[in-house]
């Protein structure tokens, strides 16, 4: 009996030996997935439990996942949850405000806000566009099938609705302006509406979306001095679209097969296993055009340091991608807003600079008077 009894007891201890163990390989297994996905959201927004249980996030897509499910399709239809073409369509606003701004002083923040919606508004009516355009490729084409239109979840007729609610919006930030800047920026309507189209008709269409995307180095500085400069403006304006031949290429290559199949064009395809020395040339054309604003403009060291990180990072870019890992295409592509970022600081403390540099040449004058 004692023997049946010790036999019960051990087959118990080992019942419950195995359980034990089994429970701390879950909860290890458990805590390596955790792991896991902390390193694979590694520099994203720290989430935290919200509302009916969803994630809240300060990330774009995050925002426009938590918005109402029925806004949701507008908000991805205008690429709110991909805030980097509205970056790229912003910033050559940014350089031409500030290059526009008094010495010593900082950009006119009230038109910095101010294109900045605009920005928002204008790059989310041109991919509206560019969706109702395409509506038939995108359903052909992996990474861009789910978008709303190509989905169904919006109809042609609710997109056209949507396209013009957003262009009344924009026409009323365009009315802030002087009357100058106001015909000025009518005039970029013809590109917007285009530039969907030129896929179909060359194989350079980035050149197109870079007459599109930076017409605000145009705008910006007759917003702030009432027209423009050509001195200063037209190779801003180059600089920028130089810009977007090199970013604009490299996203491009993310789609190359598709395109290839389907019958789309782009500079992907037309510079193929050339894509380097390509872009290379539009890098040194952008520094040179950027250069030459400096120099009409009287920048200063500040400016020429920013240029000199700008080359280092397109150069980087450049040498380092890998044309065949849409990815990796996706981040090159993606960094460019640290480029625009740089142009902007640079311009903004070069201007800060010539103020420093008017203080010093006075006293030197008021020093040689008294002499």
């Amino acid at each position: 009996m004692l023997s049946l009894g010790g036999a019960e007891v051990a087959r118990g201890l080992r019942a419950v030996t195995q359980a034990w163990l089994a429970g701390s390989r879950c909860r290890a297994l458990t805590l390596a997935r955790a792991a896991g996905a902390s390193r694979a959201g590694e520099g994203r927004p720290l989430v935290s439990p919200g509302p009916r249980g969803r994630l809240l996030s300060l990330s774009a897509a995050a925002v426009v996942d938590s918005a109402p499910r029925p806004l949701q399709p507008y908000l991805r239809l205008m690429r709110l949850d991909k805030p980097i073409g509205t970056w790229l369509l912003y910033l050559p606003c940014t350089w031409s405000i500030a290059l526009a701004a008094e010495p010593g002083c900082f950009p006119d923040w009230y038109l910095l806000s101010l294109f900045g919606t605009g920005a928002v508004l204008m790059r989310g009516a041109g991919c509206t566009i560019n969706d109702m355009w395409d509506q038939n490729y995108d359903k052909k084409v992996a990474r861009t099938a789910n978008r709303p239109i190509a989905a169904g979840n919006i109809s042609t007729f609710q997109s056209f609705v949507f396209l013009g609610g957003q262009l009344t919006l924009a026409l009323g930030v365009l009315l802030c302006l002087n009357y100058y800047s106001i015909a000025l920026g009518a005039a970029s309507l013809l590109l917007v509406i285009t530039y969907p189209l030129m896929k179909r008709i060359t194989y350079w269409p980035q050149l197109v979306l870079g007459l599109t995307f930076n017409w605000g180095a145009l705008l910006g500085w007759s917003a702030v001095k009432g027209s423009c400069d050509p001195s200063v403006c037209l190779p801003l304006y180059f600089s920028g679209i130089m810009w977007t031949l090199i970013y604009d290429t490299i996203y491009a290559h993310q789609d190359k097969k598709d395109d290839t199949l389907i019958g789309v064009k782009s500079t992907a395809l037309r510079f193929g296993e050339n894509t380097k020395p390509w872009l290379s040339g539009f890098g040194v054309a952008m520094l040179g055009a950027l250069s030459l604003v400096g120099v009409n403009s009287g920048q200063t060291m500040p400016y020429y340091t920013a240029l000199t990180a700008v080359g280092a990072h397109l150069a980087h870019q450049i040498y380092t991608i890998d044309i065949h890992r849409p990815d990796d295409c996706w981040n090159k592509f993606a960094s460019n807003r640290t480029v625009g970022l740089i142009v902007f600081l640079g311009i903004v403390l070069g201007n800060l600079w010539k103020e420093k540099k008017t203080d010093e040449t006075k006293k030197n004058i008021d020093s040689r008077i008294e002499d």
